[in-house]
């Protein structure tokens, strides 16, 4: 039974919105919200290019967006799409023909920003290549790019100004018959941006790719992110979601993860509650957390670890994980398994003998998850 069975006020009701399929991976109507990124490498490098989307696809995005900004590149994407583990989506600016090469060569959707690609005209040029290559679309609409009228018309970006362009463009590809899209609406300023958000899914019923374009160093970036990101998500709008961060995008993915499990939204891999430590620790928590996190990286199934430093939390976080250590005194602590007091265990120890209950842990779920699936 999962916490959020037996703790309603911990649910999140998500907006409703209809199913797309960005390759393998469905988008909406309940799906799981997949964590997308960005390669930052020269595209024409495709061994370069295919090594960055396979280290994303390990962290776990489900879906990596390559940039298209010439013939070039959309010729080197037919090879990168052949290598890739997870699917691919094309990003566009400028130049629709870019964006039926990119069809062709087997991309799984076109990100296309409609304040920069033309008139109408080429985004049915565009529509058709999606439609007779198995594509599905985003509608990237960035507060940084808008259209020069509607620029003209509010004086400045702003929610309402987003919301339109969006709306233009969803007209346009639904008259085209086309409904296999999602849209985002972008801003580097998270109140705009989570305006915008709110404004678009009140008035379609599109998968929303969320994100805080151009938030910031990893750092900056991530609390942007987290509080943009976070308040839409918990109040269920948001059907993918992409941090964009000046980082290696393999911390994209990462950050994307966490933001999705602080809401309960997604699990992959520990998650490890830890104290801030103080005087009372017994340990290095901050140091053995680090090195916890980096024993523990390859492990993909869902787990939560609780790592305190001392007995006035220990114990009550300890309750409520799969695996806990809890700091004592005289060079020792309390192992904690499945919510109950183990046995005690030496600080000098507890690091290997975390990873191995942990370890241990995740292949018992597994096997149960295997024996489940057989019984199905």
């Amino acid at each position: 039974m999962s916490l959020n069975s037996i703790r309603p006020w911990r649910n999140i009701e998500r907006r409703k919105s209809r199913r797309i399929h960005v390759g393998s991976v469905p988008v909406g109507d309940g799906a799981p919200i997949s964590v997308q990124t960005m390669t930052n490498t020269d595209t024409k490098d495709v061994a370069a290019t295919v090594a960055q989307i396979q280290a994303c696809a390990e962290a776990g995005a489900d879906i990596v967006r390559v940039s298209t900004p010439d013939e070039a590149s959309t010729s080197a994407l037919r090879e990168i799409v052949r290598e890739s583990p997870v699917p691919i989506v094309a990003d566009i600016h400028f130049h629709y023909r870019r964006a039926i090469e990119a069809a062709e060569a087997g991309a799984s959707c076109l990100r296309v920003n409609p304040g920069n690609i033309g008139g109408s005209e080429r985004v049915r040029e565009v529509i058709a290549a999606a439609r007779d290559n198995g594509c599905s679309m985003r509608i990237g609409v960035n507060a940084g790019s808008l259209e020069k009228r509607l620029l003209d018309k509010y004086g400045e970006p702003c929610p309402e100004a987003m919301i339109e362009s969006g709306m233009d463009h969803i007209r346009l590809l639904e008259e085209n018959d086309f409904y296999e899209f999602k849209i985002s609406v972008k801003a580097s300023d998270i109140f705009m941006a989570a305006a915008a958000y709110q404004g678009i899914a009140e008035t379609t019923d599109a998968p929303i790719h969320l994100g805080i374009t151009e938030a910031g160093s990893l750092n900056s970036g991530t609390v942007k992110s987290a509080i943009g990101l976070g308040n839409l998500l918990w109040m269920g709008i948001g059907d993918t979601v992409r941090v964009s961060l000046s980082a290696d995008p393999v911390e994209e993915v990462r950050v994307g993860y966490e933001i999705l499990k602080s809401l309960g939204q997604r699990y992959r891999g520990v998650n490890i509650i830890s104290c801030p430590s103080c005087a009372r620790q017994g340990f290095d928590v901050i140091g053995t957390v680090q090195t916890l996190e980096e024993r523990l990286a390859h492990v993909r199934t869902p787990i939560t670890l609780s790592i305190i430093g001392c007995v006035v939390n220990g114990p009550g976080e300890a309750l409520m994980t799969d695996v806990g250590f809890a700091g004592g005194g005289a060079g020792h602590g309390m192992v904690y398994l499945g919510g109950q007091q183990s046995h005690k265990l030496s600080n000098e120890e507890m690091i290997d003998h975390v990873v191995a209950q942990v370890e241990a842990k995740a292949a018992e779920i597994d096997a149960e998850r295997q024996r489940a699936e057989q019984v199905e």
